[in-house]
């Protein structure tokens, strides 16, 4: 049985390979493609809509207990694709 993650963003539980793990690694934050990175890592649906929602909320700095301005680029990368798919 797959492991119960939680989505930041919209706060769904769904099965672990459902989800996107995201870590903060030197102030930024990094798509853990593989879900091995050491360190807090916050879960997220790879969808436009919650991508969105946990940047705009600041729920990923408050998830994985960072503080200050983390920079968002590789998940902006990543929202980019998602939305010309």
């Amino acid at each position: 049985m797959d492991p119960i993650r939680t989505c930041v963003a919209c706060r769904t539980r769904a099965a672990r390979a459902e989800l996107l793990r995201v870590v903060v690694r030197d102030g930024h934050l990094i798509v853990d493609e593989r879900a091995v990175l050491p360190g807090r890592g916050a879960w997220v649906h790879e969808t436009a809509e919650c991508m969105n929602l946990a940047v705009q909320r600041g729920t990923f700095t408050r998830a994985l207990r960072a503080s200050g301005k983390l920079d968002g680029q590789s998940l902006e990368n990543r929202l980019k694709t998602l939305m010309d798919k």
